[in-house]
């Protein structure tokens, strides 16, 4: 078993992946069981943009860290009526022919995440908002229905 390094543990668009099928017989990275060792490094590195859930009892909360990113270029979407898509895109750098790159550390490229939303979600009331770089999209849910209790006359 090991960890796939692919950058710093620090930034959020590394992915750090355990590879929990190494050493087996068919391998990492087959056709049966891909990994991102294969993927294309320029979007795997983005890949894996980390994402919270939570649930409160009034709505679910997704927050994504998407640092250094333009709410122009992040999408937030519903798909089949239940099922949230966050993606986006981090364009590379222009490299300028007299500049002397030492380090390049900052990933980029495209990121896509979806998540199936519980029946109680209120998708079209969903709403979403960026500051300092975390993305936050807000999912109300419909209230828990009370039972209905009908007291019963008892005879006799």
């Amino acid at each position: 078993m090991s960890l796939i390094r692919r950058g710093n543990a620090f930034d959020p668009f590394s992915l750090d992946i355990w590879d929990p099928f190494q050493g087996f017989p068919f391998g990492t990275g087959s056709s049966l069981f891909p990994s991102f060792a294969s993927a294309n490094s320029e979007t795997a590195a983005f890949a894996g943009a980390r994402i919270d859930w939570n649930e409160t009892p009034e709505a679910h909360v997704f927050k994504a860290d998407v640092p250094g990113l333009k709410k122009e270029e992040v999408k937030v979407e519903v798909e089949d009526g239940n099922v949230l898509q966050i993606s986006g895109e981090r364009s590379k750098e222009q490299e300028e022919k007299n500049n002397k790159w030492h380090r390049v550390e900052r990933s980029s490229g495209k990121f896509l995440r979806r998540f199936r939303l519980p029946e109680n979600a209120k998708t079209e009331q969903i709403r979403a908002s960026m500051e300092n770089g975390v993305l936050t999209v807000t999912v109300p849910k419909e209230e828990a229905k009370k039972p209905e209790v009908k007291p019963v006359q008892i005879t006799g």
